[in-house]
């Protein structure tokens, strides 16, 4: 299996995956309307013997009180074709988008999800860095500071691209 940028020419196995993974059209419909908008600031896909077979995107997010100068991202949503799960593709997508995030220079990345399951890349319950979100989530709204210090300098709401609430229409 290998982790790589999504292109073009993956849109529909990537739309495939989003629709089997999650049983219905809405993080399909998300992931389209995020790459049309240009919020896709990272878009893997993971590929079986030549076969999309997961994908994983990262889009902007902003908090009610940050320094102007920090920079953060959302991982949503992220799916594996059911058939491949619980064999590693998700985590390989998680952790190269991750490793990329760092790269980029971005200061932290939160997450909606079960809190089981993203500790082990080391997301804690966003609360803990006094920081929110509008889904009322409780310890399943997770965050990760990517540089020492960085969440010391994000406080508040944290806002998911406004493409998450156009999805739901």
């Amino acid at each position: 299996m290998i982790v790589r940028p999504e292109f073009t020419s993956d849109y529909d196995a990537v739309r495939v995956v989003h629709l089997e993974a999650f049983n219905g059209t809405a993080e399909a419909r998300l992931v389209d309307i995020l790459r049309e908008h240009g919020k896709a600031v990272i878009s893997l896909v993971a590929e079986l013997d030549k076969q999309v077979i997961g994908h994983v995107l990262f889009s902007p997010v902003t908090s009610e009180r940050a320094r102007s100068q920090t920079r953060g991202l959302g991982l949503a949503p992220v799916a594996v074709l059911p058939r491949y799960q619980k064999h590693g593709a998700g985590s390989l997508l998680i952790k190269q988008g991750l490793a990329l995030a760092r790269e980029y220079a971005y200061d932290y990345v939160v997450v909606l999800g079960e809190p089981g399951y993203y500790q082990r890349f080391g997301f804690q319950p966003a609360s803990r860095f006094g920081l929110d979100s509008a889904y009322d989530a409780g310890d399943a709204f997770m965050a990760l500071p990517l540089k020492p210090g960085a969440l010391e300098l994000v406080q508040g709401m944290v806002y998911y691209a406004p493409e998450f609430k156009e999805e739901q229409v």
